[in-house]
């Protein structure tokens, strides 16, 4: 697995509640659901062209 960068991120109270309550909707932690939500915006904004797990899914299919 490769190694992440840790660094605090101050959010509202109020928009960290809904954070939770969006994880806990999609059976995810906190912290993946931060990641799942910057991961998309990035890729929507052209900043990245494929997520971890897209890239994860393409390195199995070629050891299949």
């Amino acid at each position: 697995m490769s190694k992440k960068k840790s660094f605090v991120l101050r959010l509202d109270p109020d928009m960290y509640a809904a954070i939770e309550r969006w994880a806990a909707d999609e059976f995810r932690s906190t912290n993946g659901q931060i990641e799942w939500i910057l991961n998309r915006a990035m890729k929507e904004a052209g900043r990245i062209t494929k997520t971890r797990s897209e890239v994860r899914r393409e390195k199995t299919k070629e050891k299949e």
